[in-house]
């Protein structure tokens, strides 16, 4: 019995996440073989920060993470090399930096910096401004979503195992005063 409770205590760690989202472009669509390790898909998101009359870009190298990512990315590849216009709503993970040193080029011999991440999920893509996907909301997101929402507002449901006897479906319960 000891062994299955320290199990379950080591299944059920917690970790404190760092998720960016956002709308960005999709760029450099490309399989990377490092020295040491499994090869793995990356691309570039330029994300569009700022006004939308004045739209700046930040520029993450990523690695392409989960299955469906993958599949998103990779169906994408032929809209990148014609140079289309491929915009995507995006969740980033795991942010760090990478300092590197310009071999070429005006920059050559300075150093930079390249913001990192993994790109963990795709909402939408749209080419050259034509919907091509959207994910469907997972039913517990929906839920959850929806729960966040009423409770920041500070509203509470009413319970769907309690008859509504107002005789309107739209009105709000409310509480008898004692």
């Amino acid at each position: 019995m000891a062994t299955t409770a320290s199990t379950q205590t080591r299944a059920k760690k917690s970790y404190f996440d760092l998720h960016i989202e956002g709308v960005g472009y999709v760029n450099r669509i490309r399989e990377v073989t490092p020295k040491r390790g499994a090869a793995f898909l990356a691309c570039e998101v330029a994300a569009l920060v700022g006004p939308t009359d004045a739209v700046e870009y930040r520029r993450f190298d990523v690695r392409v993470s989960g299955t469906d990512a993958q599949h998103l990315i990779r169906r994408c590849e032929q809209a990148v090399k014609d140079e289309k216009k491929v915009l995507i709503g995006f969740r980033l993970g795991d942010l760090w930096t990478d300092i590197f040193t310009y071999s070429k080029g005006p920059k050559e011999g300075q150093t930079g910096v390249s913001l990192k991440a993994r790109l963990l999920f795709i909402s939408w893509i749209k080419v050259d401004g034509e919907i091509v996907y959207k994910a469907e909301p997972k039913a517990t997101d929906a839920a959850a979503e929806e729960t966040d929402t009423t409770e920041s507002l500070g509203e509470t449901r009413p319970d769907p195992s309690v008859a509504n006897t107002s005789g309107s479906a739209e009105a709000p319960q409310l509480a008898a005063s004692a």
